[in-house]
């Protein structure tokens, strides 16, 4: 082992110091990273999928899946598992002609991706692609003389490579030949290999079940639900993302569990414990239940389209809310808004049966399903004037009112108002000031346009343009047309609530995922109106789909990791322009202060404990500094929110450090400005000392600062 080390190190500074000339040193650089080289493989691959032949589609799209296995599935996942440290951090001499990576270095992911990328071009273009073996090799190359990794990294990076490109085509081919036979018969028939794919003409193709062409657009949704998410439930297992601080605060919200908390329901801190309670404390537990609440939202609402509207709205929907960013984040992290969109969708299909079907089992039903929606968030209530105005808007379905159904699910849904209301009778009422202060009930109304513009673009951006277009203008146009009561429908589940925020954004900023319970069936309402004008003819209908994935999909893959823009691009977001800055911040704060609370423990010899200026902050700490983690349900933990003459946060309504006289304290609040401390630090602490600004950082970007002070024996 040891000779197979040094000849490895021994090659290595062979290829990276004595192979050096001013032609490589411009040549490998301009290979590996050069933005012009990764934009201009995108967009051939892109022209390919449009214009290209069927053979040259199919290639396309098995070299994207072959580098996707290889790099996020393969070679991160085994250099996380390995942590073989970079040549520059061994090696002195090493000269590094390129960025140092903050991963490991075993094995190579370029070397992967080019390899893999390489043998599935062979398998499908054996003479003509003979040109991607030299190219791969001569990219595992420049890894080694960048200077960025050992000859037996991209060895290894490369024979994963090929093993992905290999068993992402002949895997993809049997399962196409056998499962795709019976899911997709239709599809099988015109082509009937993946390996050797050759289009058949709707005559030259083998007779299919009219039935099973029929459903075979709700198994592709079902399909591409299973996979999603499977994909998630990976992205979260590789951690690519830290926990935001409301995921972070929330998971100490679950270290207490109680019936409701200050400033939301109870069920987002039981959801958390159930995941945390399966899977450890960790990310991956914390939010467990998003994706698997997504999948399940998407095959209820799946088959509720395809019964009844048809199966191509049913796919229509799916692939449309795949492409919609702001469902994509909800599908990722654990805050209230997936089990507030997930309740408030099912109590949207139950209660459309329940008033088609005459059904009071099914009017109890969505009485469960509103009662948790207003456990899981506060704007729960307001599916009632969702209902109100459907009962206005659609005359026949008011004969319900003159049935027990529509009165006993109002009845369990204030019935799950019990434990809001004990909990608060007994703080205080402290969440109805906290909703009144933040909801600006307590100023008085001053009309202004000065955040129309944010929310109008943020809803916007975040919904999807296209989508948000197209279902503007379906809410306009089907007023035009004879009354569809599901369409109707689905205008009064979502745009009641939709409209109030817009109004209220004539008063004060509104947060877009504030509308999210409201995305979805104001996509439906979309989708089902323009699949109609799909049958129709109407080319516009199936161009705004393509425009809406063609836009959204980027946004949402870039969501989940905006890292791609290097790999991809060439190029790194600003921090401000980068949406997952905030969730790459907590572990690194855990350390910046952990290593300030050893010095000060180790030169006073005192219990040292942290306080922070924002929840967020003490959230952080909770989770992310071991220590602070094992004691954040304990009579005595660690972190603190900084305390104040009236609550400010659930950290207020427990006990605080008042307990810890005598010992010390770290303080850390957002900023790295130059400021005095809190006056309540002053009071509560002999001394308080301003450390100054600190730096958090990611793969060496500095994302924000803070401001630590030095406070000695609480008082």
């Amino acid at each position: 082992m040891d000779a197979l080390l040094s000849m490895d190190i021994a090659l290595f500074r062979f290829i990276n110091q004595s192979l050096a000339n001013r032609f490589l040193d411009w040549l490998m650089p301009a290979l590996a990273g050069g933005a012009w080289f990764r934009m201009a493989g995108l967009a051939a691959a892109a022209w390919v999928l449009w214009k290209g032949s069927i053979r040259a589609k199919v290639c396309v799209a098995m070299v994207l899946l072959a580098v996707a296995v290889a790099d996020g599935g393969l070679s991160n996942p085994l250099k996380q598992l390995i942590q073989r440290p970079r040549p520059f951090n061994d090696v002195p001499e090493t000269i590094v002609r390129a960025g140092k990576g903050g991963s490991g270095s075993m094995p190579s992911a370029h070397a992967a991706n080019w390899a893999a990328a390489a043998m599935v071009a062979l398998i499908y273009y054996r003479r003509r692609a003979w040109f991607m073996v030299p190219a791969a090799a001569t990219m595992a190359f420049s890894r080694v003389y960048l200077g960025v990794h050992y000859p037996s990294d991209v060895l290894v990076g490369a024979l994963l490579g090929v093993a992905a490109g290999a068993g992402v085509v002949f895997g993809s081919d049997r399962v196409w030949r056998t499962a795709g036979r019976k899911w997709f018969p239709a599809a099988v028939a015109r082509l009937p290999s993946l390996l050797k794919p050759e289009w058949r003409a709707a005559g030259e193709a083998a007779p299919v079940d009219a039935a099973a062409a029929k459903d075979a657009p709700v198994r592709i949704a079902f399909v591409i639900i299973v996979l999603t998410l499977l994909a998630r439930l990976w992205h979260l297992a590789s951690v690519t993302i830290e926990l935001s601080e409301d995921e972070a605060y929330q998971w100490v919200w679950s270290k207490h569990l109680a019936l409701s908390y200050y400033s939301k329901p109870p069920l987002i801190a039981y959801t958390q414990f159930l995941g945390t309670s399966l899977w450890g404390d960790n990310e991956f537990g914390v939010r467990f239940f998003s994706p698997v609440l997504a999948a399940i939202m998407s095959l209820v609402l799946l088959r509720f389209v395809a019964r009844e509207a048809n199966p191509r709205s049913a796919l229509g929907l799916v692939l449309a809310a795949s492409a919609v960013p702001i469902l994509a984040v909800g599908s990722v992290l654990m805050t209230i808004d997936p089990l507030s969109v997930t309740f408030w969708a099912a109590a949207m299909v139950s209660g459309w049966r329940a008033v088609k079907e005459d059904s009071t089992r099914l009017w109890l039903w969505t009485g469960c399903w509103m009662g948790l929606g207003f456990l899981s968030k506060y704007i729960g209530l307001f599916q009632w004037l969702c209902w109100a105005v459907f009962f206005i808007l659609w005359p026949p379905a008011r004969a319900q009112l003159r049935r027990p159904g529509p009165c006993l699910a109002l009845g369990i849904n204030l019935l799950a108002t019990v434990p809001v209301i004990v909990w608060n009778a007994q703080h205080d009422w402290v969440t109805l000031t906290h909703l009144s202060e933040r909801g600006g009930l307590d100023r008085e109304w001053r009309f202004t346009l000065r955040y129309l513009g944010d929310f109008v673009g943020a809803t916007a951006g975040l919904w999807n343009p296209v989508i948000f277009v197209a279902m503007l203008r379906a809410a306009v146009a089907m007023w035009r047309r004879p009354a569809n009561p599901l369409l109707i429908f689905c205008f009064s589940m979502g745009a009641p609530l939709f409209l109030f925020y817009l109004a209220y954004s004539f008063r004060a900023l509104v947060q877009p995922n504030w509308i999210a319970p409201a995305i979805l069936p104001l996509t439906m309402l979309a989708v089902i109106f323009w699949e109609a004008r799909w049958r129709e003819g109407r080319l516009v209908a199936r161009r705004s789909l393509i425009a809406a994935l063609a836009v959204g999909l980027p946004l949402v893959l870039l969501l989940h990791d905006t890292n791609l823009t290097q790999k991809l691009l060439g190029f790194t977001l600003p921090v401000k322009a980068d949406p997952l800055s905030r969730v790459r911040r907590g572990r690194a704060l855990a350390q910046v202060v952990g290593a300030e609370r050893e010095r000060l423990a180790a030169e006073h010899g005192r219990p040292v404990f942290f306080v922070g200026g924002h929840y967020g902050l003490a959230g952080w700490i909770s989770f992310y500094h071991p220590e602070a983690k094992a004691a954040v349900s304990s009579p005595e933990p660690l972190a603190y929110a900084l305390s104040s003459d009236v609550p400010r946060n659930q950290f207020h309504l427990w006990p605080g450090y008042a307990q810890r006289k005598g010992q010390n304290a770290i303080f850390v609040r957002h900023g790295g400005h130059e400021g005095p401390p809190p006056e309540a630090l002053l009071k509560e602490f002999r001394s308080v000392k301003d450390l100054g600004p600190r730096d958090i950082r990611y793969r060496g970007r500095v994302l924000t600062n803070v401001r630590l002070y030095e406070c000695l024996e609480l008082q």
